[in-house]
């Protein structure tokens, strides 16, 4: 009856099924399946070529299709202004399934390419028109600066002086001719001068160089341009500078070219007459204003385009991911040519083969067609994927656990238990009631606004902790449970009763000694040992003792885990050959010490004669000293304590030699009943008539992998070594495992101590404000305490508890009784896949 209802307890039972499917409704039942998303589909053609199989120029068009997808959200990714983009669930679905199938997906091919192509002839103008006006406003400032130094350098014509001869000639002329015609004021004349404009941080570097290629032979003057230049491509800005640069000589001015030219420099050709100048800048400056207006349509145009893919690309990038899903899926499976059909294997939960049956008949009523695909089990050997049916609440504990390994088939699922086990181990280290609140409180709004927030990019960081929000949950529930245990909320204590303690005047060396009433502290730790002198010692003390209690339960239920999987595997030498020496070898010697602190808690020492053992002291004296006791806490805890060790010494070579030698008469057994192992005689095969009946039926392929499963031979010397190294690492690992839930205490016990530094640190000082000060002092102060407290002592203490309460289940409690080695079922689902950008 336990496999009629499944639980999270062990793994779902599989079913290796056969699939039948008719060529012309396989890719509507692949559609089915993956939106079911409960198959896990096996490869029947691992010898064919991924680019010899069936449906590769399908999946090379479904990849072109992606390709354009992707470059068209490259194109919203750089746009400056954010581009609306409608989600899924907001979009009109495209229906890829059921006669109309081709037709949609060839009509998508289209609109794609049409997008495609109007966007990259968008882009290449934009990106032309962009140059081009870039070269224009260079042009207009090369012009107006120009026309600036002439200006300036008319004013000041004694000073300039100026060359009416060939350009071989010598640049000092008679002093007579140039009073001769530079007496007239509207004298027209041709100057030599290169322009252009140049990256500003290049222009010092240009002059150095051209000092030194003309020898000092050159007059140059630039000027900034303000307005920056951003590339269209990059949105780079780039800030120039221009420059004009007098020389004589053609020889001097193709130089100057060069070096320009050799930095990154654009020349631009001006004429020396004025008149031509401004002609000039009139033409450039109606060109530009043209070209910015065709820039500034086309952008607007291109902007359009991009709006109009963003309300479908969701869309499309949906349709593309399932689509080619499904033509990997179609390419797994095994062409017959003989009945026109796919064939299909895989693994599926047993208890979904009828979801399965009909989402088949439903992918066959949705294409129109009357044959179905037939599905029918398969008898296999081969050990079945490991699937855990979770829901969001226990998902989070079941991936914590399937971090450390995937468990075998049907094994006993760690991940039921730590969904109690994990808070609270966590919750024994973090106890504080105010923490508690503070992470529940947190758990509790990522909760109610999941819906909300799991359609948001999130984050890598916060969505990390937005996933694990029910193992937060529970996680601030128990740290209020152990706060209250602790009596600790902001290292200070709660009197929710009246304390048992009672504090009579000082004695003569200024100390109060509590005397203690006749009623007890109904709950936790009484609030009386709060700041008292011996407070650390005494809780110091109780969490060391509660941390061993509480690792010795959680250790032996771990091992006690052994049982249903022995009992389910049919392993029963294995509980008297390994699990009844186990746990008689832990509890001999660490659940006796258990035993013993909860017998020194029960006990009034203030009512004996005699002070209280030291139980550290007890341990020791137990291995080093059988029988002795020197200060004794029972009665005729010698003798015990004797038994105890020997049956712990006992244990040891139980664990060593039973279970090999049982192998050992097995083998030999066998041997004798004349069986050889499969390296020296094939067995011949089985042909009985059920077994060709089967056959017939198509259970041929899974009879022959049944005979083709690889099974594990080990010889009786390899079993030995593994029995010895299992036995040492147990009974090691009992002593060191013990030790480590020490953490338990240690990190409470810092967990407390800071919270207490952290109070008296910052807001303490500052609880009796005087005047308007002193209340503005308090409010930042307590600004400063809350936000120091959630970021040190909530998060990073909190991080650190967890991983600490990590460690105690994957180390200490998994390795009692967890054998993994299995591999996670991963079906085909379009829920899990993402779209690759």
């Amino acid at each position: 009856m336990a496999d009629d209802y499944p639980s999270l307890l062990r793994s779902e039972q599989m079913s290796l099924v056969q699939l039948f499917v008719p060529t012309e409704v396989a890719h509507d039942t692949v559609a089915e399946l993956g939106e079911l998303g409960n198959m896990q589909f096996k490869d029947l053609n691992p010898n064919v070529n991924p680019f010899q199989r069936s449906f590769v120029g399908e999946i090379r068009r479904i990849d072109e299709m992606a390709r354009r997808v992707r470059f068209f959200s490259a194109q919203l990714a750089a746009e400056k202004d954010v581009v609306p983009i409608r989600p899924l669930y907001d979009s009109a679905p495209l229906i890829t399934v059921g006669p109309r199938a081709a037709q949609t997906i060839d009509e998508l091919d289209v609109t794609l390419a049409e997008h495609e192509s109007r966007l990259v002839k968008m882009n290449e103008s934009y990106q032309t028109l962009s140059t081009r006006t870039r070269e224009l406003v260079e042009a207009k400032h090369v012009l107006r600066e120009t026309a600036v130094f002439f200006d300036r350098a008319q004013g000041q014509q004694t000073d300039i002086r100026t060359s009416f001869d060939e350009s071989s000639a010598p640049l000092l002329q008679h002093d007579d001719r140039e009073s001769q015609f530079s007496a007239g004021a509207n004298v027209q004349f041709d100057l030599e001068f290169v322009t252009g404009t140049l990256d500003r941080a290049r222009i010092p570097t240009f002059e150095r160089v051209l000092w030194r290629v003309l020898r000092g032979n050159l007059y140059m003057n630039h000027t900034d341009i303000v307005e920056p230049f951003v590339d269209p491509a990059t949105g780079a800005e780039t800030r120039k500078n221009v420059f004009i640069i007098f020389a004589h000589g053609d020889a001097l001015l193709a130089k100057i070219r060069k070096v320009a030219e050799s930095m990154g420099a654009t020349l631009y050709p001006i004429d020396a007459n004025a008149d031509k100048r401004a002609e000039a800048l009139r033409e450039v400056s109606i060109r530009l204003e043209d070209i910015e207006t065709v820039l500034y349509n086309t952008g607007s145009n291109r902007r359009s385009e991009i709006v109009r893919i963003g309300e479908s690309l969701r869309s499309w990038q949906d349709v593309v991911k399932k689509e080619k899903l499904i033509y990997e899926t179609l390419n797994l499976f095994n062409y017959d040519v003989r009945r026109k059909t796919l064939i299909a294997e895989g693994w599926v939960p047993t208890r979904d083969i009828t979801t399965i049956q009909v989402a088949l008949r439903s992918a066959t009523e949705e294409s129109g067609t009357s044959v179905p695909p037939i599905l029918h089990e398969l008898r296999t050997s081969k050990t079945p994927p490991t699937y855990h049916r979770t829901n969001k609440f226990t998902e989070g504990f079941q991936t914590i656990m399937d971090s450390y390994g995937i468990a075998a088939y049907q094994e006993v699922n760690p991940g039921l238990f730590a969904v109690v086990t994990f808070p609270f181990l966590f919750a024994i280290m973090f106890g504080d009631i105010g923490h508690g609140f503070i992470i529940l409180f947190a758990a509790l709004y990522m909760i109610l606004a999941e819906r909300k927030l799991a359609k948001q990019d999130l984050g890598e960081i916060f969505g990390q902790f937005f996933f694990g929000r029910y193992i937060i949950l529970l996680m601030g529930a128990f740290s209020i449970y152990t706060g209250l245990m602790y009596n600790d909320i902001f290292s200070k204590s709660l009197h929710l009763w009246h304390s048992a303690w009672d504090f009579p005047d000082a004695d003569g060396a200024g100390k109060v000694v509590g005397t203690i009433g006749s009623h007890r502290y109904p709950f936790g730790l009484d609030p009386g040992w709060h700041g008292a002198d011996n407070n650390l010692v005494f809780v110091n003390s109780y969490k060391m003792k509660m941390s061993i209690v509480l690792g010795v339960i959680h250790m032996t239920f771990a091992l006690c885990l052994q049982v249903p999987n022995h009992i389910k595997f049919k392993r029963p030498v294995d509980i008297y050959a390994n699990f009844i020496p186990q746990i008689i070898f832990l509890m001999s010697i660490f659940g006796y010490l258990v035993i013993c602190i909860l017998y020194k808690w029960s006990v009034d020492w203030s009512q004996t004669s005699v002070k209280p053992p030291s139980l550290l002291v007890m341990l020791i004296s137990m291995f080093l000293s059988p029988g002795t006791v020197e200060e004794p806490l029972y009665r005729g805890q010698g003798p015990i304590q004797v038994v105890l060790l020997l049956l712990a010494a006992v244990c040891v070579p139980w664990l060593l030699i039973t279970k090999p030698y049982i192998q050992y008469k097995e083998m030999k057994k066998i041997h004798d009943q004349g069986y050889v192992g499969l390296n020296h005689e094939v067995p011949a095969r089985d042909s009985s008539d059920e077994a060709l009946e089967g056959e017939e039926e198509g259970n041929g392929r899974a009879i022959a992998e049944a005979a083709d499963e690889e099974h594990e031979e080990h010889d009786f010397g390899e079993v030995v070594i593994h029995q010895i190294i299992h036995t040492i690492e147990f009974c090691l690992g009992c002593i060191s495992h013990t030790a480590s839930y020490l953490r338990l205490w240690a990190l409470s016990l810092a967990h407390a101590q800071l919270s207490e530094v952290l109070w008296s640190m910052t807001i303490e000082g500052f609880l009796n404000p005087a005047g308007i000060i002193g209340w503005i002092a308090l409010i930042i102060i307590s600004a400063l305490w809350f936000v120091l407290t959630i970021f040190i002592l909530c998060i990073m203490e909190g991080l650190s508890a967890f991983l600490h309460a990590l460690r105690l289940h994957w180390v200490e409690a998994n390795s009692k009784h967890f054998e993994g080695g299995g591999h996670a079922f991963t079906p085909l689902s379009f829920a899990n896949a993402e779209f690759k950008e």
